[in-house]
C-alpha cells in the first residue's frame, strides 16, 4: 500500500466526489430542483461525506481521522436512505438508483475498511510524529 500524501489521493474521497457531482446534477436537471428542502438536504449529505474525509485526513491524528471517517460514513448512509426518496418521488430512474446505491455502498465499505485498519494500526498520525512521550527522557 502506498502512502497517501493528500486527501485527493484517497479512493473513497474520489468516489464521494463523484457521488456529490451526480447528486448535484440531479438536483439541477430534474424536478428535484424545485423541492428545495430535499435538494438542500441531499446535497448537504453528499458534501458532508466528501468534506469529512478531507477534514479528518488533514487533522493529522489517527483518532481524529477515525472520528471524521465515521461521520463521513454516516453521511453516506444518509445519502443512501435519501436515494429511496429520490426514486419514490420519481426524480430518478430505477437504473440511476441502482448505480448511485452501488456507489454509496462502495464508499461506505471503503470507509469502514479504513476505519477498521486505523483501529488496528499503531500509527498515531503525523500530528504526533515528533512529540516526546512522558516515558521518554529528553536530553537537556
Amino acid at each position: 500500500m502506498s502512502t497517501i500524501k493528500k486527501f485527493e489521493d484517497i479512493e473513497a474521497w474520489k468516489k464521494a466526489r463523484d457521488l456529490a457531482k451526480e447528486i448535484f446534477f440531479i438536483s439541477s436537471d430534474t424536478a428535484l430542483s424545485k423541492d428545495y428542502r430535499f435538494k438542500d438536504q441531499i446535497n448537504a449529505a453528499t458534501g458532508s461525506t466528501i468534506d469529512n474525509i478531507a477534514e479528518g485526513f488533514e487533522r493529522g491524528g489517527k483518532l481524529e481521522f477515525i472520528h471524521f471517517l465515521t461521520i463521513a460514513k454516516a453521511s453516506c448512509a444518509e445519502v443512501r436512505s435519501q436515494l429511496y426518496r429520490l426514486i419514490d418521488r420519481s426524480y430518478i430512474t430505477g437504473e440511476k438508483f441502482d448505480e448511485l446505491y452501488k456507489l454509496s455502498e462502495d464508499i461506505a465499505a471503503k470507509l469502514g475498511a479504513w476505519i477498521h485498519y486505523l483501529n488496528q494500526s499503531e500509527h498515531k498520525g503525523t500530528k504526533f510524529k515528533n512529540r516526546i512521550t512522558t516515558t521518554q527522557n529528553p536530553t537537556p
